[in-house]
């Protein structure tokens, strides 16, 4: 794993890291001000702090986590993946998005992912490594500066963070958690970002799911389902094997009910293979009957291509009758914006090249 930095570790334990340098605990709350506050993580910029003691925080508490590789942008520049390399050579990327009312930043929480999902570019890849809460941490303030930079355009405010990035978060779920708690934790303590703009997204692991609705966090649940019958979802989501759509939606209603937050259900139309009208049908009527119209949202995702893959996205008039079944049980149902498919950045492309 990475080394340990400021980002991995609660205010009381910032304190006490200061303290075990020899230096008073104030120490820990200025430099949490400069990082979570300013996002600023180069010591020699900290003027507050006295210059004999910049060397030290930075080696013990600031180490570099992760190194620009490449940034791509389209969609006029309102669209900008980066990909990251962390201190051991493995790679992951994030993808920072602007609209016309926020700015959202996509983050990685693994390099690569073990879901083995087919239609993923991230899954067939395999996984190579949990990420460090630092190592998520550092995508979302360095998003966050870029934001506030002008890169996007106009110089804006991150307001929204996705773990819809490579890897399961729920797989890496102390990690996750933690990098929430900085996430939203007002600053200094954290980057002050609102639970109700933060997003987890899981395949379905129904005990994470169960200890997320107990932290307390209240953020937005994503259940990566994709289709309503056990029989394809065994395939296109292995993991279904395990935990099937009753179970999963059984969890993702516990969850609503613990935080009151409605639960987004993540569906990549695919082409003849889980588009069907009959499908839409049993979706609708699951949701409405498992959740409740209230507790729940449909995001229709036209399948991304991944390279190798003979799977497309639905005809548009397939996807429009879908949308209307799905709504047609009472269910709001929307068709998200695709966004950085020319540079391999929307959903399910990501795919960091971690060859040797």
């Amino acid at each position: 794993m990475p080394p340990a930095h400021l980002a991995d570790l609660s205010p009381k334990q910032r304190r006490a890291a200061v303290a075990e340098l020899g230096l008073p605990a104030f120490r820990a709350d200025q430099l949490s001000r400069h990082y979570f506050g300013r996002l600023e993580a180069d010591p020699a910029a900290m003027t507050d702090l006295p210059a004999a003691v910049r060397d030290r925080l930075r080696d013990a508490l600031l180490p570099p986590l992760v190194t620009s590789v490449t940034e791509l942008s389209c969609d006029d520049g309102a669209t900008r993946k980066t990909l990251w390399k962390a201190h051991d050579g493995i790679r992951a990327e994030s993808v920072l998005m602007g609209y016309p009312d926020r700015a959202t930043v996509c983050v990685s929480s693994q390099a690569g992912c073990g879901m083995a999902c087919p239609f993923c570019a991230t899954g067939q890849g395999g996984l190579r490594r949990n990420l460090s809460t630092g190592e998520i941490v550092e995508q979302v303030r360095l998003a966050a500066a870029a934001a506030r930079d002008g890169v996007l355009g106009e110089p804006t405010r991150l307001s929204n963070v996705v773990f819809m990035g490579m890897g399961e978060p729920l797989a890496n779920y102390k990690r996750v958690v933690d990098a929430v708690r900085r996430i939203t934790e007002p600053a200094p303590a954290g980057l002050g970002i609102s639970a109700r703009g933060v997003t987890v997204s899981t395949v379905g692991l129904v005990p994470a799911i169960d200890k997320l609705a107990a932290e307390g966090l209240a953020v937005t649940l994503a259940v990566s389902l994709h289709t309503p019958d056990d029989e394809l979802r065994d395939t296109l989501v292995p993991v279904n094997n395990r935990w099937n759509v009753a179970e999963v939606l059984a969890a993702a209603r516990r969850y609503a009910d613990a935080t009151g937050r409605r639960v987004s259900i993540e569906y990549a139309l695919i082409r003849d293979v889980n588009d069907q009208p009959w499908r839409a049908d049993l979706l609708g009527r699951m949701l409405r009957e498992q959740l409740t119209t209230r507790l729940v949202h449909v995001n229709l995702i036209p399948l991304n291509p991944t390279p190798g893959s003979e799977w497309d996205a639905s005809p548009l008039p397939v996807q429009d009758e879908f949308v209307a079944r799905v709504r047609a049980a009472g269910v709001a149902c929307t068709v998200r914006d695709t966004r950085g498919r020319e540079i391999a950045a929307a959903c399910g492309q990501l795919a960091a090249d971690n060859s040797p």
